[in-house]
């Protein structure tokens, strides 16, 4: 019986002997540990953007691949079950596992950050996140694998970008220079066995208008597949996220584009990540020269808060000539006094100063519209104007100012925002199907080309209106919606992710114009479930979780029609967060799927409306328009 054991063992000591080859020792230590491309990305599903371009250097070019995410993406949606929070995350890690084992990627791990909610708000991320704390976190595991190039996601804050999106890519960039310098998180040195690591490049997926590089994603792999089409099968992985039948979108046969932002290699004409690979670092090489001020004195606007955030930042980090270009916006209330600030930068060594000119669009009135500044040498000084748009104004508009005597100018690209007053109730309003108490209040339109994601031809398929009154603290509101196909998938035991299925959201702002939603108040109302009574959760503000937890006093009615749906709602101020009269941020949103039957949760979203309308509006209370209490 050993015969046959033995004769193999003998040929295989036979075949040895006879190749004069030593049997390859397994890797061990810091030679197991060695990357060649490491990509850092907020939740699981993140790599998309880059999958393709992952398993061409993975199983094209045998690179050693590790991945690394800040949450398990434990606060998103989930199409196949009724699994949420840190049980979502359990599914979703198990997922992305099985994703990037496809992929090739060998290495994954997490920063175990918590996926909060979402939000437009790096601001907010970064506290949650304690920062500095993240940012150790990824050094340690950056000095770790020593990767050669990274890649990560876009920080710029742009509309409908992710906070947590923009964390990542913020937190690779801090370690991409922090994981070389021995004087930051020096413990890991002393204590943990590492070593300072300079990575040779880092990289942000995505388009921009220079420095761009494009990876082809059609060449085959050795078993003669495609890149694209192994990303598309390993993506499919992600099906709580709906991406079950991701190996059909025709997006995944395109180039995949990443921009270089830093760099240790000399060269920047980019057509592959490893170009110049291998290289010894030594001092970080400009991607891009540096370039002088265009005027020796300059005008710019103050952004809104993020933006402003943002240009500073990449001040900071010296990547103003390879990082995102954002133009600088603001959100303004139609037909009322608006603060705009505007600074006036002065490059030369001696004092300066003259007259800044402000200009905009017909109908708009601008106090001051010439203001005299003077500013130090090498310093920059700050004006003011106040800005009025005419009343009923809805369309962004540019305001533009220039200093005399000179070619320095700046614009400013401003949001209107609606502005409306609640009708006063001397007694609640109804909640049923009468109209006692609502009849003298003005119905508002939310047409449909008020469309903020995806899109629609008619006012039939979707559109809405709605009426606003308060009565002893308590705001009711109105809501009926136009909708030709009404799907009500959504079970009594599910009821958040709103967006997925017919549904409205109520934005409320005690503050008005916050920086983000986390002080807000946004009941996300399913008009329908699946037994056909209307219901309702909070999500991603100051309390998430069903309405029966988080709003105890609100109550909420709704009714079918013969175009659609009607709901109701009274709001106590407490259950809102709103301490007292006065005006506040406000936004109806209305989210419309017509495919009917769904299966039951299924993500059926096709078509986003609201009554102040802005690509990534739900996130974004500074984009809500303003009611004023009385």
């Amino acid at each position: 019986m050993r015969i046959i054991p033995l004769l193999l063992g003998a040929l295989l000591v036979h075949s040895s002997e006879l190749s004069g080859a030593e049997p390859a020792a397994p890797l061990q230590g810091a030679a197991l540990l060695k990357t060649d491309l490491m990509g850092v990305f907020a939740h699981p599903d993140d790599e998309t953007g880059v999958a393709a371009t992952i398993a061409s250097y993975a199983k094209g070019q045998g690179k050693t691949v590790a991945h690394v995410y800040c949450t398990r993406g434990e606060g998103g949606g989930n199409m196949v079950g009724t699994q949420s929070g840190a049980a979502l995350g359990a599914l979703r890690e198990v997922e992305l596992r099985d994703c990037l084992r496809e992929l090739g990627v060998r290495h994954c791990f997490f920063l175990d950050r918590l996926d909060f909610a979402y939000t437009e708000s790096l601001i907010a991320t970064m506290q949650r996140w304690h920062k500095e704390e993240t940012l150790r976190g990824l050094v340690r595991l950056v000095r770790t694998l020593r990767p050669e190039v990274m890649i990560t996601m876009d920080p710029a804050p742009s509309a409908g970008q992710h906070g947590n999106h923009q964390a990542a890519g913020v937190l690779a960039t801090g370690a991409f220079t922090a994981a070389a310098d021995p004087a930051r998180f020096p413990e890991q040195l002393a204590d943990e066995g590492l070593q300072p690591w300079q990575t040779r490049k880092l990289y942000y997926s995505g388009w921009d208008e220079t420095l761009t590089t494009s990876i082809d994603v059609s060449q085959p792999l050795p078993d003669g597949s495609a890149p694209w089409q192994v990303a598309a099968k390993a993506l499919s992985n992600h099906r709580s996220q709906a991406f079950g039948n991701f190996a059909a979108n025709p997006r995944m046969r395109r180039a995949q584009l990443f921009r270089l932002v830093k760099s240790v290699v000399a060269g920047t004409a980019e057509t592959d990540l490893f170009r110049g690979l291998p290289a010894a670092a030594t001092v970080p090489v400009s991607v891009k020269p540096a370039t002088e001020p265009a005027h020796v004195v300059e005008v710019e606007f103050q952004s809104r808060t993020a933006i402003a955030e943002y240009h500073n930042w990449v001040e900071t980090q010296a990547i103003s000539t390879t990082a995102r270009r954002m133009k600088s916006e603001a959100s303004v209330v139609s037909g009322t006094a608006n603060t705009l600030v505007c600074w006036i930068r002065n490059h030369q060594a001696t004092e300066s100063s003259g007259d800044v000119v402000f200009s905009a669009p017909p109908g708009w009135v601008l106090q001051p519209d010439t203001i005299s500044w003077k500013a130090a040498a090498h310093s920059k000084t700050k004006v003011q104007l106040v800005v009025t748009p005419p009343a009923g104004a809805t369309r962004s508009s540019e305001i533009v100012a220039r200093i005399t005597g000179t070619q320095s100018s700046a614009s400013l690209a401003v949001n209107c925002t609606p502005l409306l007053s609640a009708g006063r109730l001397s007694a609640a309003p109804a909640l049923n199907e009468e109209d006692q108490g609502w009849s003298h209040l003005d119905w508002v339109a939310i047409p449909h080309t008020n469309q903020w994601q995806g899109g629609t031809s008619n006012a039939a398929d979707c559109s809405g209106r709605f009426r606003v009154g308060v009565h002893d603290r308590t705001l009711f509101l109105e809501v009926q919606v136009f909708d030709d196909v009404v799907v009500s998938n959504i079970a009594p035991d599910d009821i958040k992710g709103h967006w997925r299925s017919d549904s409205i959201e109520i934005c409320l702002d005690p503050m008005g114009g916050s920086e983000n939603a986390l002080s807000c108040f946004k009941l996300g109302v399913f008009p329908f479930d699946s037994t056909g009574r209307v219901n309702a959760a909070r999500d991603a503000d100051a309390r998430h979780g069903p309405m029966a937890r988080t709003a105890p006093g609100t109550r909420l009615t709704s009714f079918r029609t013969s175009d659609g749906y009607r709901i109701r709602a009274a709001i106590p101020f407490a259950d809102a967060g709103i301490s007292s009269k006065g005006r506040i941020g406000f936004n109806v949103l209305i989210y419309d799927g017509d495919k009917s039957p769904a299966a039951p949760g299924e993500n059926i979203n096709k078509l986003r409306l609201a009554w102040s309308p802005r690509s990534g509006v739900q996130g974004r209370p500074e984009d809500w328009g303003r009611l004023d209490l009385n």
